[in-house]
């Protein structure tokens, strides 16, 4: 149990016809694609309401399950409100998380651990380590500033029948990883791939966006994947009950909430 605790510390472009023209798609600048696609990802709709179930598959085939209810809740000038609930397994039953995130500023995390009857606030440079002991980081989850990362437009593509920009972005400050290259679809704005690099410049982790469908007109990714190439483990998560624009209040995501959990919310 204090292992895993530990772990839960450490939540329609066009061509013009004239060929003397450049397509707007090959003007549209780097960082504003990856801008609007953190936008579609990470902030659809005024507010969000979920269920995750997350399974976590050592090399072995072997599976871990979790079950939470994600809450989201935007605010102004990019701010945001995150609100996680673990149902499943039972030794995690009743942990909460809680993340307000900032334009300019470090996010601010809290957790709150039933067995020891805790709130713990999760220091901020945290955002890069494993979401409760999976291949998503913290900061996967919630998203990042487009302006964490420089972005390079390397070209235009079709990856599984859709059409995509490839993306490379770099770190502006030294992390964990040297590079992250995206597909991004021009259409929907959402991630198809990311690829990352360690600082040696070796594939270390690959995201998927395994189902994307269309909830209340919003383009959603409902199952995605992480792996970690060398380690060979790998994280499965799918999202059920999906709803937008819900009415969630600001004061649920509050200390008081993560002990005492708002349940019309996350039953």
């Amino acid at each position: 149990m204090i292992s895993l605790i530990k772990k839960l510390i450490n939540p329609g472009l066009f061509l013009v016809g004239l060929a003397a023209v450049p397509s707007m798609s090959l003007a549209m600048d780097a960082t504003e694609i990856v801008q609007r696609s953190l936008d579609a990802t990470y902030y659809a709709g005024a507010d969000m309401r979920t269920k995750v179930t997350m399974q976590l598959v050592n090399p072995k085939g072997d599976i871990r399950e979790r079950e939470m209810t994600m809450l989201r809740l935007n605010g102004v000038d990019g701010e945001q409100r995150y609100y996680t609930y673990f149902h499943r397994p039972t030794d995690v039953k009743g942990t909460a998380f809680l993340v307000q995130k900032f334009t300019g500023k470090e996010d601010d995390r809290w957790i709150f651990v039933p067995a020891i009857k805790l709130v713990k606030r999760i220091a901020s440079d945290d955002k890069r380590s494993s979401f409760v002991g999976s291949d998503f980081t913290y900061e996967d989850v919630s998203g990042r500033e487009v302006a964490d990362e420089t972005h390079v437009l390397i070209g235009e593509e079709t990856f599984e029948g859709r059409p995509v920009y490839r993306i490379e972005s770099k770190p502006v400050k030294p992390i964990d990883y040297s590079r992250r290259v995206s597909l991004i679809d021009k259409e929907r704005w959402l991630p198809l791939s990311e690829e990352y690099f360690d600082l040696r410049n070796r594939p270390s982790r690959v995201f998927s966006a395994v189902e994307v469908e269309s909830i209340a007109d919003i383009w959603t990714i409902t199952a995605r994947t992480m792996k970690n190439l060398q380690t060979g483990y790998r994280t499965d998560v799918t999202y059920q009950d999906i709803n937008y624009n819900s009415g969630l209040e600001a004061d649920i995501f509050t200390e008081r909430y993560l002990r005492n959990p708002p349940q019309q919310w996350v039953k």
